[in-house]
C-alpha cells in the first residue's frame, strides 16, 4: 500500500530529490516536465547497466522516472551517464 504521504519529489529507490526534466521534442510524452533521478550512485540506475547487459545485451541502464501530470512511473533509458542530462530545468 502507498502512503499518501509520501514525497513524490524524492526518488523511492535513493532517497535523493529528483530533477524537472522535459522531454525531448521527438519523445512520445507530452512536454509537460517530469521529475527525474540523475544520481549517478542511485541503485536503480547502477543495477540497470548490469540487468540490460545480461537481458538485452546492450550497453544501457534507466533512471527512475515520475510524471506528477499523469502519476505514472517507470524506466527513463540511458546510452551513457550523461544521457538526457541536457533536458534538466530549473
Amino acid at each position: 500500500m502507498t502512503d499518501v504521504h509520501e514525497d513524490k519529489t524524492k526518488c523511492p529507490h535513493c532517497g535523493q530529490k529528483m530533477n524537472k526534466w522535459v522531454p525531448p521534442l521527438d519523445a512520445n510524452w507530452s512536454m509537460a516536465p517530469q521529475l527525474v533521478c540523475f544520481n549517478d550512485d542511485c541503485p536503480y540506475y547502477v543495477n540497470g547497466w548490469e540487468w540490460m547487459k545480461s537481458q538485452f545485451n546492450q550497453k544501457a541502464s534507466y533512471r527512475y522516472r515520475y510524471n506528477p501530470q499523469t502519476g505514472e512511473t517507470g524506466p527513463l533509458p540511458v546510452a551513457t551517464p550523461h544521457a538526457r542530462k541536457g533536458d534538466i530545468v530549473e
